[in-house]
């Protein structure tokens, strides 16, 4: 069975425009290959991200690795950490592992694999290079209306109505 499909759009730009500033990370590169730790079942482990430029309206961050080449409608949410305070301006490699790596009160949602947490990249094998959106979305709200049960669905829906700027951070991996 071949799952040659056509590439999908960048998730991003199908959403009203917003603002962007700066995320980076010591662990993965734009553009660039994911490495191994980052990879499901291989390390399993969030990146390290920092960052800046934000509008000084933020009040909290959001953040999101989403894979939208995943064989499915709606792509793979990897990991979707929400109501991080607007003081935090980075996340240790790790801090994804669960909501004690958080600053204040973030919390995670049910990510695609059923866990509060993050899940490295898994595409299938043989199948094209999956690219991975790391994003740090800039909230005009202290907190979100969600709960750790919400769907990373319902989190974006939210997100669509309180984004202020969106830094994005793509890396690729192929199984």
């Amino acid at each position: 069975m071949s799952l040659e499909r056509p590439v999908a759009p960048d998730p991003y730009s199908l959403l009203p425009a917003v603002a962007s500033f700066e995320v980076t990370s010591t662990d993965v590169r734009d553009g660039e290959t994911l490495p191994d730790a980052h990879v499901y079942a291989e390390g399993d482990t969030s990146p390290q991200l920092s960052w800046s430029g934000f509008p000084a309206e933020t009040k909290s961050f959001v953040v999101t690795c989403f894979d939208p080449d995943a064989p499915t409608p709606s792509g793979f949410w990897h990991w979707v950490a929400v109501n991080l305070p607007a003081s935090a301006t980075s996340l240790d490699t790790g801090a994804g592992a669960s909501d004690e790596g958080l600053p204040g009160d973030a919390f995670h949602v049910r990510n695609d694999y059923g866990t509060r947490s993050f899940g490295g990249a898994a595409p299938p094998p043989g199948d094209r290079a999956h690219r991975y959106y790391f994003v740090v979305h800039a909230v005009d709200v202290e907190k979100l209306d969600v709960t750790p049960d919400s769907s990373p669905a319902v989190v974006s829906f939210n997100l669509a109505f309180h984004t202020l700027a969106r830094a994005v951070l793509v890396s690729t991996y192929a199984a």
